[in-house]
């Protein structure tokens, strides 16, 4: 039985739960999860080996296993740390922010001076910053979610399964909006402008009246709550949820297997330490993982850039394509099945650990 190692003391417990749940059942590998009390409480034990870590932790951790494989969830942080591991152990990294990992130590120096000015001095200070594009070269492996932002230095890992669900008979036909609402990552604006000429479209009956629902699945706050609360005292014809404080899983859960359709206005760029991320191109969206997990049909803007079936660019009648999507059969499970995706995942994770045996 071949032995891994998990760690995340970072930030991503999603992709650690994942993990988590795809390798159940494959019994020849043993994994233990290293796991800060933040990302813990996040995610539930699966009756697997976790333990409690962080920082000043995981070093001593690690020397007391003899692993095949260290796979380290997040390195956004900690870098310091994690230069010693990827130095010491057969590591594999899964990367969020591909542009990121070819930072130069110039470019991480300037970054500090752009943004979070407090947060990447100490960063730079007490977690090693600059040893960040040390951390991504001394891995043996650079790991990436979608398969469409696979290549020669950046290796697929399949970790997202269909699970078997009834589509949902809802009366009101629900339309989620699922992540954190924020201008940044999504075009907020384009769709409370959306949902207003719906709303207009509907009052001038140009369309049908029929019980609509908006889910705007994540916390909002500042100008996106001010501007989602106003636009819900506007609507008579519409209804919205949205939520002012952090979404349980079970709550997210809960909405997203009683969406009709998933709705995923991706922004085409965004930043990380101030490197250009393109989404589908340099960065995954997790709204990936979601209509996967959930079989739903997503539609996403006409710039995203994905050759999936279930990815739709959007139309300008956004309402009539979610009414023709919402009755259009797909079978998630021809692909995403777990024991297909487990296949595929166990090859890749003994094609790792062979690469190092054979040095």
């Amino acid at each position: 039985m071949k032995k891994i190692a998990y760690i995340e003391i970072d930030t991503h417990a999603e992709i650690a739960h994942a993990f988590m749940e795809i390798m159940e059942g494959l019994r020849s590998f043993s994994v233990d999860y290293y796991f800060s009390e933040k990302i813990k409480n996040q995610v539930d034990d699966h009756n697997v080996q976790v333990f409690l870590s962080g920082s000043s932790m995981i070093l001593d951790q690690l020397k007391e296993k003899n692993y095949d494989l260290v796979i380290i969830g997040t390195v956004h942080r900690y870098f310091n740390i994690f230069d010693v591991i990827a130095a010491k152990y057969h590591t594999a990294v899964i990367v969020h922010n591909m542009n990121f990992t070819g930072a130069s130590q110039m470019e991480l120096i300037k970054s500090i001076f752009k943004k979070d000015r407090i947060y990447r001095l100490k960063l730079l200070g007490k977690e090693g910053l600059l040893r960040s594009p040390e951390v991504y070269r001394k891995a043996k492996h650079k790991l990436v979610l979608d398969e469409q932002l696979s290549s020669d230095g950046f290796r697929f890992l399949p970790l997202f399964y269909t699970r078997q669900a009834d589509q949902p008979d809802n009366k009101v036909f629900t339309i989620v909006i699922p992540g954190g609402v924020s201008q940044k990552r999504r075009d907020y604006k384009k769709v409370i402008s959306t949902i207003k000429t719906i709303e207009e479209l509907i009052k001038d009956s140009v369309i049908d009246k029929k019980l609509l629902e908006f889910v705007f699945l994540g916390k909002a706050k500042n100008k996106e709550l001010k501007n989602i609360i106003d636009l819900e005292r506007s609507l008579q014809h519409i209804n919205i949820m949205y939520f002012s404080e952090r979404v349980s899983p079970s709550a997210f859960n809960e909405w997203m297997r009683k969406a009709d359709v998933l709705w995923c206005p991706i922004q085409q760029e965004t930043e990380f330490f101030s490197q250009r991320e393109i989404y589908g191109k340099t960065k995954m969206t997790g709204n990936l993982g979601d209509a996967i997990k959930f079989g739903k049909w997503a539609v996403f803007p006409q710039s995203y850039p994905s050759k999936l079936d279930f990815i739709i660019p959007e139309e300008e009648d956004v309402i009539n394509q979610f009414d023709r999507l919402k009755d259009t059969p797909y079978d998630f499970q021809k692909d995403y099945s777990k024991p297909m995706v487990q296949r595929k995942l166990e090859k890749i994770l003994n094609e790792m650990i062979t690469s190092n045996n054979a040095v």
